[in-house]
């Protein structure tokens, strides 16, 4: 049997620093929960076989029948973490330990198909996977904790990390099995095993939502159709 791509999405958090009245998922992104533009971002994708989103187990929110195709599947199983909400979505895909599994934030609708085809095209063959990711730009300062620049920071060799993020699943397992402590991407629990995951250059616009100005770029975004 051949090899699948599979993804799952972690959508159980609640976004507290955007400051909204519901979780930022389901803030409203050109008449759609923002979530779903996640999803249909996936979608867009033929190679991907199947989707699971992984909402939180009280959450009432489901999308209308006939929303998405039959490759999605809303679980209520999410965890306290989003290492444990990849860690259930990934228990519930029954994947095979070769099975690529694409990880994706359900706040980061802008993924454009190109972007994700070049990630799948470029990890395909790699030894440990790899994720999305955009050289940093700006000139970076480290702050001394009182609103002071205590220092420059090289930016050298430093990326921005984004979504989707795509690793075999048996070692997607292994990497969350050995750690969940401090874990804030998939990419750095592999990293904790020893691997070098790959970096495949990304997009600006597959931004993640994460600040109210983030939420009005992301629509402007979704209304110029750049994604």
């Amino acid at each position: 049997m051949s090899e699948r791509y599979l993804a799952v999405v972690p959508a159980a958090g609640g976004g507290t620093r955007l400051g909204a009245a519901l979780p930022k998922q389901y803030l409203d992104l050109g008449g759609d929960h923002m979530l779903h533009r996640s999803v249909d971002a996936l979608l867009a994708e033929p190679r991907i076989e199947r989707i699971v989103v992984v909402v939180a187990p009280a959450d009432p929110r489901r999308p209308p029948p006939g929303r998405f195709d039959g490759r999605v599947c809303f679980l209520p199983v999410g965890g306290e973490t989003r290492a444990d909400s990849v860690a259930a979505g990934l228990q519930q895909l029954h994947a095979a330990d070769a099975d690529w599994v694409l990880v994706h934030d359900a706040a980061r609708p802008g993924l454009p198909p190109a972007a994700l085809a070049r990630l799948i095209d470029t990890v395909g063959d790699d030894a440990v996977g790899g994720l999305l990711a955009l050289p940093v730009a700006d000139t970076l300062k480290r702050s001394d904790g009182a609103g002071r620049v205590l220092a420059t920071v090289d930016r050298a060799e430093l990326w921005a990390a984004q979504t989707p993020q795509m690793f075999r699943a048996g070692l997607l397992r292994r990497a969350l099995d050995a750690a969940r402590e401090g874990i804030t991407d998939e990419a750095s629990a592999v990293e904790r095993l020893g691997l070098r995951p790959l970096l495949v250059r990304g997009d600006p616009v597959n931004l993640k939502v994460t600040l109210a100005e983030d939420l009005r770029l992301a629509a402007a975004v979704q209304a110029a159709g750049v994604c």
